[in-house]
């Protein structure tokens, strides 16, 4: 079972979220709250394994609540799915920043957004059609520091590892990956398994943020490769 804690301000959201996710098989809702504070307190107590969180809460919004559960201070870490009706750039890269696993608007169909609980539950990430070439846009022209720098990358990474993060950024799925590197998929998952943390990350999509927020991967490509992807067709991040 999946067991997700939902939270949202807006009563019937949250009860129609809850009941949407509830009435999956391999789902089980075990917390509904009205704030931030709350979330983060619930979570703590009841240990889901995907957290749904609204942007705009009382006493602590989306962003803030997603640091708390999800940031590099977190232990342990809870996967964290966005799902909101702002779009703006400050939620969106707010969220990813905090150590959001995905992002999705409510005006996603709700296939769509009981697929995007499996796939952050499984440690993969997700984000909205439409939102991706915002993401990478942006990623992709910044830069931050981070527990680790992309000039350590080459000494905290195996090359193995580094060629799997390379790929995962084109976005790759796992069976792709292995084909592509002549891999079995579970020596794949292994790697991906042991890289993650090394980069203080939870997902598949906070790995690929790890990446071009360090400047490990361009638009444009690295010293290594050619660009990632072609212009008008930004990577999607396959589960």
């Amino acid at each position: 079972m999946i067991r997700i804690l939902v939270a949202d301000d807006e009563p019937l959201v949250r009860a129609g979220l809850s009941a949407l996710l509830s009435s999956e098989p391999d789902i089980d809702v075990v917390a509904a709250v009205a704030d931030g504070v709350e979330a983060v307190e619930r979570a703590r107590t009841e240990h889901p394994d995907v957290v749904c969180l609204d942007i705009r809460m009382p006493r602590l919004d989306g962003v803030a609540a997603t640091r708390e559960l999800a940031g590099p201070d977190a232990s342990p870490p809870i996967p964290v799915l966005i799902l909101t009706t702002f779009d703006t750039d400050e939620h969106l890269f707010g969220a990813l920043d905090a150590g959001a696993s995905g992002f999705l608007l409510k005006d996603a169909e709700p296939d769509e957004v009981i697929a995007a609980v499996r796939s952050v539950a499984a440690g993969h990430g997700t984000i909205a059609d439409g939102l991706t070439r915002r993401v990478i846009g942006e990623l992709s022209g910044r830069r931050r520091t981070l527990p680790v720098t992309a000039a350590r990358a080459s000494d905290v990474l195996t090359p193995r590892e580094t060629d799997i993060l390379l790929l995962l950024a084109e976005g790759l799925s796992n069976e792709d990956i292995a084909r592509t590197l002549v891999l079995e998929i579970s020596t794949v998952k292994s790697h991906l398994a042991r890289m993650m943390p090394k980069l203080g990350v939870t997902s598949r999509l906070q790995a690929v943020v790890w990446a071009y927020q360090t400047g490990l991967v361009t638009v444009g490509g690295t010293p290594d490769r050619p660009a990632l992807h072609p212009k008008d067709e930004p990577p999607r991040f396959h589960p």
